[in-house]
């Protein structure tokens, strides 16, 4: 259960509605997420916002995307990304067993490019300041450099809502949960909060 209560389309601004609509209709159900984000207006608009307009006019393939989504979001273990972008990369042809293994040396079904995206978006999730400048001659045989920006960002937004879900604990929602089953993708649950370890 969340941490913090969640908003309806009813309690937020006239103009954040149609947002709200996108990310709890037209772009999947991720209203447990839009409702605590809700809270903060800036934070909804501008965030939300971004990633609506990268779903109008971004510069890299979704496949290319939600690889890097899912990457960066298994290495921080953020049940609820992988959820979400796990079942949509089932959707875009790639089986569980790769979502579920993309950590893996080499998993099924993804090409150089695709390993390409996958080994950039760990690196830069687990040691953004020690990636080597080979990684970038090797990416800048596949991508302009306007998307190798768009991707860096995209990763590091990635990193932030997977932050984000896992200290709100938000739950995914009933109809992905189902969707995530029925997909036999697996995700980490989260860790309780009342771990004896961790600082006051």
């Amino acid at each position: 259960m969340a941490r913090i209560t969640d908003l309806s389309i009813e309690q937020i601004a006239d103009e954040l509605k149609p947002l709200f609509r996108k990310f709890t209709l037209d772009y999947g159900d991720f209203t447990n997420q839009a409702g605590v984000l809700a809270h903060s207006p800036g934070a909804f608009r501008h965030l939300y916002g971004l990633l609506d307009e990268w779903r109008g006019h971004g510069t890299l393939p979704r496949r290319l995307v939600e690889i890097a989504v899912v990457t960066a979001s298994r290495v921080n273990e953020c049940s609820y990304c992988v959820g979400h972008h796990g079942a949509a990369l089932v959707d875009l042809g790639l089986g569980p067993e790769t979502v579920n293994g993309i950590l893996d040396s080499e998993p099924p079904g993804l090409d150089d490019r695709d390993l390409l995206v996958r080994d950039y978006a760990r690196l830069v999730t687990e040691r953004a300041w020690g990636i080597r400048d080979r990684v970038f001659s090797d990416l800048k045989q596949h991508f302009s450099d306007q998307q190798i920006v768009e991707l860096t960002v995209r990763i590091g937004v990635t990193i932030l809502f997977n932050k984000l879900n896992q200290a709100l604990q938000l739950d995914m929602e009933d109809s992905v949960s189902a969707d995530v089953r029925s997909k036999n993708i697996t995700v980490e649950p989260f860790l309780s909060g009342d771990d004896p370890g961790q600082p006051a």
